[in-house]
């Protein structure tokens, strides 16, 4: 099995590392990462500037060397999550068999994912076709990457074992607690917003500026069966995403909003774009 591991919290971080150690086990681990943190930059791609990427030594950085274990080779980039998905799928490793983005250091839930960095780079596998996972641990201060890794391992065992036809993503949270302490998993859908902004303004006059932080707690959708409340109780949350932000069920209300406009702007026409009137 041929494996893609990238994050967003940087190539030195242990929660990827802690994901080498376990998906080494199961397949060839590529790691393609940001040289330094990334968080919360979501989808965004560096474009029309160059993007330097050079082989990061994994020597004394795998937790053991078990002969039995399959080869590991790494790439920092100094680019974004999406970024290092991107160039690792389209130059530096090519097609792969399952793309992973974490062990990440801080739940990703609710309505976070869209701000997510390790969601984002996900999305990238997503979008080429592949299997991809996006998995967090509920803790950002003292996380415990153990049952992530166990995890990842039986996923990557479970899709060896029984590939999966087409693309799939599942954002997997895990709760930060020992092994022993986790309640179960579910599958789960996205709660609301579960982190606010806070803004805060430093200096005077021309030297004023600003800092945004994602620092403000909200409750969110934490009703049974989403993946707020699944990691509240100790839950693995595994959600599957797709990629749509159409609102269908609003088209109704906002053709009523907009009737009348397209003769006001283009007589002759319908808001649909019909003729109206006798036919010609």
């Amino acid at each position: 099995m041929k494996i893609l591991l990238t994050n967003d919290d940087g190539i030195e971080a242990p929660g990827l590392w802690a994901a080498v150690g376990a998906l080494r086990r199961v397949g060839t681990v590529s790691v393609v990462a940001p040289h330094q943190e990334r968080s919360g930059v979501g989808s965004a791609l560096t474009l029309r500037t160059p993007i330097k990427a050079g082989e990061f030594p994994v020597d004394g950085r795998l937790q053991d060397d078990d002969s039995a274990c399959f080869p590991v080779n790494a790439f920092a980039v100094e680019g974004t999550p999406a970024d290092c998905s991107i160039l690792a799928l389209e130059k530096l490793v090519g097609k792969v068999d399952l793309v992973v983005s974490g062990i990440n250091a801080g739940s990703n839930v609710g309505w976070d994912v869209i701000v997510s960095g390790t969601v984002g780079a996900a999305l990238q596998g997503y979008f080429r076709g592949y299997p991809t996972i996006a998995i967090s641990v509920g803790g950002v201060r003292s996380p415990l990457f153990e049952g992530s890794a166990r995890l990842l391992e039986l996923i990557a065992n479970r899709l060896r074992e029984s590939p999966v036809e087409g693309n799939m993503l599942l954002n997997i949270n895990v709760p930060n607690v020992t092994v022993d302490r986790i309640a179960g998993l579910q599958v789960t859908t996205l709660g609301g917003r579960s982190y606010g902004e806070s803004v805060r303004e430093e200096g005077f006059g021309e030297s004023r500026q600003y800092k945004i932080d994602r620092n403000v707690p909200i409750s969110g959708d934490s009703q049974q069966g989403t993946d707020i409340w699944a990691l509240k109780n100790n839950h693995i949350s595994v959600t599957p995403l797709q990629v749509t932000l159409g609102h269908s069920d609003q088209a109704a209300s906002v053709e009523s909003l907009f009737a009348g406009f397209s003769d006001l702007l283009v007589p002759g026409h319908s808001l649909h774009g019909d003729k109206v009137g006798p036919q010609a």
